[in-house]
């Protein structure tokens, strides 16, 4: 059974950091492009990151140059690191695995999910 456990969320001030991490039980790890997705209350869930098996990278142009997203498939661990944060970044931060070779945007090309962990940046 595919588990993705995320953690690292919590309440940071605007222009602070934080790094989500997310562990993966998916087999084999390097073939899964794995993203990182969220969702702010009465919003639908949005894109954020992704990064393939080979290490290729898409963000979302709200993150771009904000954000890095990283894996480690020795520790089957993708990680989200998040810097110069704002109170717009709020919401509950979701990890995901597509087995695939190419990332994508869309929520519904992934086929397992985490259950989130809450980003709160304040003001």
């Amino acid at each position: 059974q595919v588990q993705l456990v995320e953690s690292g969320g919590g309440l940071v001030q605007a222009g602070g950091s934080l790094r989500l991490s997310c562990a993966a039980s998916v087999s084999p790890f390097s073939s899964h492009v794995m993203g990182w997705f969220r969702q702010a209350p009465g919003k639908e869930r949005e894109f954020v990151a992704a990064i393939s098996g080979g290490g290729i990278t898409r963000y979302a142009d709200s993150v771009k140059g904000r954000f890095t997203i990283s894996r480690d498939n020795a520790k089957n661990t993708v990680y989200l690191e998040m810097n110069s944060l704002k109170p717009e970044d709020t919401a509950v931060y979701f990890c995901a695995a597509r087995r695939h070779t190419n990332t994508s945007p869309r929520p519904e090309s992934y086929d397992s999910w985490g259950q989130g962990t809450q980003v709160t940046v304040s003001s």
